[in-house]
C-alpha cells in the first residue's frame, strides 16, 4: 500500500506572514522531525535554512509544492517551548515570527554560498593559457577546490583575474556549494602506538642515545599523559604539549615516522573553560541578605515574580547566587540577564568561583561560531560541561531552555533590555516573565532603581516585593555634594569643565591613592562646532543633526548613520578660522584630565573605545588592578560595576538628562545619578558624590541627595496619570520614514485618521519626533495610547488591521513603517 505523501510547514527567517508548506523527499521519511533545519528554496533563486514546524499529510490546495533540498541537522536544534516562545513576541511586539526566528538563531546555524571550481574535463586547448593561468589549472587538475582557498595561497598572484580568464576561456567550471557557516573545530592529539608495549618502548629508549630531543620528547609525552599508569590515561593535545615541553615538530615527526607515537584529531570547542578557577564556597550571607532571600521565598509560593529592590551595594549579588545554588541542587537551569555585555567581566569571576565550568556567557560580542557551540551545549548536545547556569544579554533569552527553574534579571529598569532595531522589537525583562512562565520557573527581577513599571506591579500586588534598605556590612551611602554650576562660571571660577568642588575632590582623591569615576552622558570631544564669525554648524548631510567632533581621529562624524569628514579647521561656510567646539562629551574630559594630571593614567569607557572584543574586559581589569586612576565614562559606567578603591564620583552635568523632552526623562535621570553614585564607598570608608548642575533645587536632584526613590515615584505618578502614560496605559508607537517629506505627511495623516476611527481616543499625531531626518528619510511618529483595563490584543488587532488596510494603497507601499510595543 502506498504512503501518503509527507509535507513539512516550514519556517523561513523573513518578514512573511504565514509559514510555507514543502514537501518531503521519501528518503528524509524517516529522518524529519519538528525542530530541524532544512535547506528550502524561496523564490526563483534563494535558498534559506529554514526551520520544520509541523510534518503532516496535508497537501496544500493553491500551489504546488516544491521538494525540500536537504535536512542540515541529526536531530532538532529547536525545541516545541522556544516555538511556543517565538509565537508570543511574534503576536505581542507585532512582528512576523520569521523575524523572531531571524534574531533567536545564531547566524552560524544560516546557509553561506561559496563559489568552487574544477577543471572542465571537455578542455583540450592548454596552448592558450599563460603560465599563471595554467599554473592554477594544474593546482586544481584532480580535485575541486573553492575560489576563496586559491586566493589565499601566496604563491597566486592576482588569483580571481586569473580565474576569471579561465573562466572566459572555458577552461574550468564554477559551481555554488551551500556550505553551514557553522563548521566544529578539530584539534591534533598525540597517543602511544597502541602495538607499542611497556617493554618495547624501554628498548627504543634505551636506543636512542644519538636522538636525545627524541628521548626527552618521549619521556615529556608519558609524563603528561599518564601512559602504562593505574590512574587513567590523559589525552595529550599536540600545540599545548610541544609549547610545554618546548619540544619540536621534527622530534615528533621522526617519532610518527618509527612508529613510537600516532596523531589523531578529534573535535574540541572554541570556549576557553575554566579549569584553572579554583571552585571554592557560596560567601555566608548577613542578616540582612539572609531576611530577603527568606522573603524571596516567600514570595515565589503565591507569585512568579518578585522584585528585590535593594540600595547600591545591598549584596544583591550574593542573594542570587544562593538562589542559583538552590536551582542547580534541584537539577534545575539558570538565566541570569544582564543589561550590558561590560558587566559579565566582573560577574563571571564571581560564579564561576563557585559554579566553576557549569558557567556559560552569551551575547553579541560572541563571534557565529562560539555562539553556536553554546546552543548546542544547552540544547544538551555535549554531554559533557554542560552549561547549567548562562550569564548573558537579551539575546540569551532565545538559547534552547529545556528544563529553566529561575530567571534573574539583574538591573532591571535598564532600557538596554530593549531591542530597537530591527524587529522583533521585545523588551527582555517582560519576555522573560512569559519564558519563565511557559517553563513554570520563577523570575527575581533586581535593581536598586526600579523601572516605574515593575515598582508600580510590585506596590499593587501584582509581584512580590523585597527591600534591603542597607549597604553590605552596613557601609554608608556616599555623600552627595551639589556644585552650582551657574554660579561657578558667573564667578568665573570654573576649570575648563571643572568646579572647584570636584577638582578639589579629585586632587585628594589621587593624593589618597584613590580611584575616581567621571560620568558624561555624552561620547565624543565635543557634540558640535561653531563659526564664531557666521555662527554656522557642520550638519550631516543624511540627517537632522550637528556632526559631533572626534578629536583622536579629527573627524567631524554623525552617531546616526557614520557620515563624516576630516575636521578642515575653518568654517566651511564663510573660511573664517574662528571655529570653536561646544559642549563637551567623554572624549574632552579624557583629555582635559590628562592636561591637569600629567603623571597619572586615564582611560575612556564609552562606545568608541569598547567595539572590539574584549575591550570591556580590558578596561575593567585595568581600573581593577590600579592601573588606571580615573575613568571617564557614559552610562556603560553607572551599571553594576563593583571597584573596590573608587571613593569619589563626579558627574559632570545633571541638566542635560534632566532637561531631555520624553515623559520618562526624570525616572531615567533620577536611576542614571542613583546608579553611578552607587560606585562610591562600597568598601571601608564612605564615598563621595559630586554633582555639577545648573538647578540645585530640582526636585529629582533633592530626591537623589536623600536617596527617596519613592518621593519621586509619586510625584511623577501623578503626572503620568493625569496624561495618561505608563503606568496607568500601554503604548504603541508607529514610525513612518520615506526620502519625500510630502508623500510622508500624506501617507501618515492617512494613517492617523483611519486608526482614529477605529480607535475613537489615544492616538497622538503624526509629529516629526526630536531627530526628524535619520540615513536621508524623514520621520513621522502616531503615538498610541491604549488606557490599562481596556483590552490590549483587541486593541492591537484593530491597530495591524488598519495598517493592512493602509498598505494596501500603492502610494503608501514606498513608505518605511515599523511598529513598536511598548517603547523606550
Amino acid at each position: 500500500m502506498l504512503q501518503p505523501s509527507l509535507y513539512a510547514d516550514v519556517l523561513l527567517p523573513l518578514s512573511l506572514p504565514a509559514l510555507y508548506t514543502y514537501k518531503i523527499p521519501e528518503n528524509y521519511r524517516k529522518r524529519i522531525k519538528p525542530g530541524m533545519r532544512v535547506s528550502v528554496q524561496f523564490g526563483p533563486k534563494r535558498i534559506y535554512s529554514s526551520l520544520v514546524k509541523e510534518v503532516h499529510t496535508r497537501k496544500p490546495v493553491s500551489h504546488a509544492s516544491k521538494d525540500i533540498l536537504s535536512i542540515l541537522d541529526e536531530s532538532p536544534v529547536v525545541l516545541d517551548i522556544q516555538f511556543r516562545f517565538w509565537e508570543w513576541i511574534a503576536s505581542y511586539y507585532l512582528c512576523a515570527e520569521g523575524e523572531v526566528m531571524k534574531a533567536a538563531l545564531p547566524a552560524g546555524f544560516k546557509l553561506e554560498s561559496e563559489s568552487k571550481i574544477y577543471p572542465d574535463p571537455d578542455f583540450q586547448n592548454l596552448d592558450s593559457l599563460s603560465n599563471d593561468e595554467l599554473r592554477i589549472f594544474r593546482s586544481i587538475e584532480n580535485e575541486v577546490v573553492s575560489i576563496r582557498e586559491i586566493t589565499k595561497r601566496k604563491d597566486i598572484k592576482n588569483s580571481v583575474t586569473l580565474i576569471n580568464q579561465l573562466i572566459l576561456k572555458k577552461a574550468i567550471i564554477v559551481e555554488e556549494k551551500l556550505l553551514e557557516r557553522y563548521r566544529p573545530k578539530f584539534a591534533t592529539y598525540i597517543k602511544l602506538n597502541p602495538e607499542v608495549s611497556e617493554i618495547e618502548l624501554n628498548d627504543i629508549l634505551d636506543g636512542m642515545t644519538r636522538a636525545p630531543k627524541q628521548r626527552d620528547l618521549i619521556m615529556s609525552f608519558l609524563e603528561r599523559s599518564n601512559a602504562f599508569s593505574d590512574s587513567g590515561i590523559l589525552e595529550v593535545e599536540r600545540a599545548g604539549f610541544l609549547k610545554k615541553s618546548s619540544g619540536s615538530i621534527a622530534a615528533l615527526n621522526a617519532l610518527i615516522k618509527k612508529g613510537v607515537l600516532e596523531t589523531y584529531q578529534k573535535e574540541v570547542g572554541r570556549l576557553s573553560s575554566p579549569e584553572d578557577t579554583q571552585v571554592g564556597d557560596l560567601k555566608k550571607l548577613t542578616p540582612s541578605q539572609l531576611s530577603s532571600l527568606g522573603m524571596i521565598h516567600d514570595c515565589f509560593t503565591p507569585n512568579d515574580v518578585a522584585l528585590l529592590y535593594g540600595v547600591t551595594s545591598s549584596g544583591k549579588t550574593e542573594i542570587y547566587m544562593h538562589l542559583i545554588q538552590e536551582q542547580i541542587k534541584q537539577g534545575k537551569q539558570v538565566l541570569y540577564l544582564l543589561p550590558e555585555i561590560a558587566l559579565t567581566t566582573q560577574i563571571i569571576k564571581r560564579l564561576q568561583h563557585v559554579f566553576g565550568s557549569s558557567v556559560g556567557v552569551y551575547h553579541s560580542r560572541l563571534n557565529d561560531p562560539e555562539r553556536v557551540e553554546i546552543w548546542l551545549n544547552v540544547l544538551h548536545k555535549k554531554e559533557k560541561s554542560t552549561y547549567k547556569i548562562i550569564l548573558g544579554a537579551r539575546s540569551s533569552l532565545f538559547l534552547p531552555f529545556s528544563n529553566l527553574g529561575l530567571i534573574i534579571v539583574d538591573e532591571e529598569h535598564e532600557n538596554t533590555y530593549k531591542q530597537h532595531d530591527p524587529a522583533p522589537r521585545y523588551h527582555a525583562r517582560d519576555s522573560a516573565i512569559i519564558l519563565a512562565r511557559m517553563h513554570s520557573a520563577k523570575v527575581l527581577l533586581g535593581t536598586a532603581t526600579p523601572s516605574f513599571e515593575s515598582y508600580y506591579n510590585a506596590r499593587s500586588g501584582k509581584f512580590g516585593f523585597i527591600e534591603i534598605q542597607e549597604r553590605y556590612e552596613k557601609l554608608q551611602l556616599p555623600e552627595i555634594i551639589i556644585a552650582n554650576l551657574k554660579e561657578a562660571y558667573r564667578k568665573r571660577i570654573m576649570r575648563s569643565h571643572f568646579t572647584p568642588q570636584l577638582m578639589s575632590a579629585i586632587e585628594e582623591a589621587l593624593e589618597k591613592n584613590e580611584q575616581v569615576l567621571l560620568f558624561q552622558n555624552r561620547r565624543g570631544f565635543s557634540p558640535f562646532i561653531e563659526c564664531d564669525n557666521c555662527k554656522s554648524i557642520p550638519m550631516c548631510k543624511h540627517c537632522a543633526v550637528s556632526l559631533t567632533y572626534h578629536k583622536d581621529i579629527n573627524r567631524l562624524v554623525c552617531h546616526y548613520c557614520g557620515y563624516g569628514y576630516d575636521n578642515p579647521g575653518n568654517c566651511s561656510n564663510c573660511g573664517s578660522q574662528m571655529v570653536k567646539t561646544r559642549g563637551f562629551g567623554t572624549e574632552m574630559i579624557e583629555d582635559e584630565i590628562g592636561i591637569h594630571f600629567p603623571d597619572i593614567r586615564v582611560a575612556r569607557m564609552d562606545l568608541d573605545t569598547t567595539r572590539r572584543k574584549r575591550s570591556y574586559e580590558k578596561i575593567i581589569n585595568d581600573f581593577e588592578g590600579n592601573r588606571i586612576q580615573v575613568l571617564v565614562g557614559t552610562q556603560m559606567i553607572s551599571k553594576g560595576l563593583d571597584f573596590k578603591n573608587v571613593y569619589l564620583v563626579g558627574i559632570l552635568n545633571a541638566d542635560n538628562m534632566l532637561n531631555f523632552p520624553d515623559f520618562r526623562a526624570w525616572e531615567r535621570s533620577f536611576q542614571l545619578m542613583s546608579q553611578v553614585s552607587g560606585r562610591a564607598g562600597r568598601t571601608k570608608k564612605r564615598g563621595k558624590v559630586i554633582i555639577q548642575t545648573s538647578n540645585p533645587e530640582h526636585p529629582v536632584i533633592r530626591d537623589v541627595i536623600h536617596n527617596d526613590y519613592d518621593h519621586m515615584f509619586r510625584a511623577q505618578l501623578m503626572d503620568r496619570k493625569s496624561f495618561s502614560y505608563p503606568p496607568y496605559s500601554r503604548l504603541i508607537r508607529i514610525s513612518l520614514k520615506h526620502y519625500d517629506i510630502k508623500k510622508l505627511d500624506q501617507a501618515s495623516g492617512e494613517l492617523a485618521e483611519s486608526l482614529r476611527k477605529v480607535l475613537m481616543i489615544g492616538i497622538l499625531g503624526p509629529e516629526a519626533p526630536i531627530i526628524s531626518r535619520i540615513q536621508r528619510k524623514y520621520i513621522k511618529v502616531i503615538l498610541i495610547k491604549i488606557e490599562k483595563g481596556k483590552q490590549h490584543s483587541k486593541s492591537k488587532d484593530r491597530v495591524m488591521k488598519v495598517v493592512k488596510e493602509w498598505s494596501k494603497n500603492p502610494i503608501n507601499r514606498p513608505v518605511q513603517l515599523s511598529i513598536d510595543v511598548d517603547p523606550m
